[in-house]
């Protein structure tokens, strides 16, 4: 699967791509994309839905492809068979009365079927809208205050004058908002990570350890670590909590393209580069086309190329972006 590269290549190797990339990055960071981003990051959505969430996306301007995109990853992990303990159902996690007020026929088939993503992506995307009406007046960004309509309900909204100072609500535009960066195609360059040396010197100190499927590097599983394992473990040394699998971990910030990456990107692999719920593997990239990664049953944490053809994309960690991320979705 991968060609590795031997620890032979050294520390100083590690050290040098560091100093190297991060003094060139330096005059990188002024100049990143600045808001207004709408388009997808390419397979962040899943291709059956992509068309759904770029038409309805766009349906107002309180709302946007990536912005939908991030409240259905949020609500259902884009399971469209999903249902919580209170009963909100589908891709959308509409609860019955919900529904029955605000479902649309979306794919104009005659019938309004909250388990049809065609009917649930669209009736998500009106909701939004309606709600961003009632609260057109309400000073603030138009986009956080219709989302806290969403949590809170629009007469708190327009009585706070704003989002509400619930924690809740003004926690759920958080996550929302910073889960939308993570769908968004960034415009421009994208801010380099702060936590990214932490994260590989941790990364480093485990070469040579072997792999094991499922290993959290727990003592009782001999410090040994999967691919989502060392990457979680890099990162919680730094104060960052990723996801324990990879295609969650994608979503953890925003995607730098293949010739802006820098050292402490996470980079993934899959066999279907139109999906990430597909990906199957992650490395900690370190430079010079190299990454930190552990392989597979039978082989150790090791350096390995990154120019394979199931290489998918890469993520930016930041700690909002993670922090964002769902630690549980509704049961299929």
């Amino acid at each position: 699967m991968f060609v590795g590269g031997g620890i032979g290549l050294g520390l100083c190797f590690i050290a040098l791509l560091v100093v190297g990339t991060y003094s060139a990055a330096a005059g990188i960071a002024g100049i990143a994309g600045a808001g207004g981003a709408v388009g997808l990051a390419k397979g962040a959505v899943p291709a059956r839905y992509q068309p759904l969430v770029e038409k309805w996306g766009n349906l107002c301007p309180a709302i946007n492809p990536a912005l939908l995109a991030a409240q259905l990853y949020q609500e259902s992990g884009w399971n469209p068979r999903a249902q919580s303990h209170a009963a909100a159902q589908g891709i959308a996690q509409f609860i019955p009365g919900t529904w029955a007020s605000h479902g649309i026929d979306g794919d104009k088939d005659g019938d309004r079927d909250v388990w049809d993503p065609a009917d649930a992506i669209p009736s998500a995307a009106s909701y939004d809208c309606e709600l961003a009406g009632y609260v057109r007046k309400v000073p603030g960004d138009p986009t956080d205050n219709m989302l806290a309509a969403y949590n809170a309900g629009a007469y708190r909204v327009i009585q706070s004058g704003g989002v509400p100072r619930i924690s809740e609500t003004q926690n759920y535009v958080k996550i929302i908002r910073s889960l939308e960066k993570s769908f968004a195609k960034p415009v421009g360059r994208v801010q380099p990570s702060q936590q990214a040396a932490g994260a590989i010197y941790f990364a480093q100190e485990k070469l040579g350890t072997p792999y094991l499927w499922g290993g959290n590097g727990t003592a009782d599983q001999g410090g040994r670590f999967d691919c989502s394992g060392l990457t979680q473990a890099a990162y919680r040394t730094v104060d960052i909590e990723l996801p324990r699998v990879a295609n969650d971990q994608y979503n953890a910030g925003p995607h730098p393209s293949r010739d802006e990456l820098l050292p402490g990107d996470l980079v993934f692999f899959s066999d279907d580069l139109n999906n990430s719920r597909a990906i199957r593997h992650v490395g900690l990239y370190v430079g010079g086309g190299y990454m930190i990664n552990a392989p597979y049953t039978g082989a150790v944490i090791r350096f390995d190329k990154i120019d394979t053809p199931d290489y998918f994309g890469a993520t930016r960690v930041t700690k909002d972006g993670a922090a964002a991320l769902p630690t549980a979705l509704p049961e299929s």
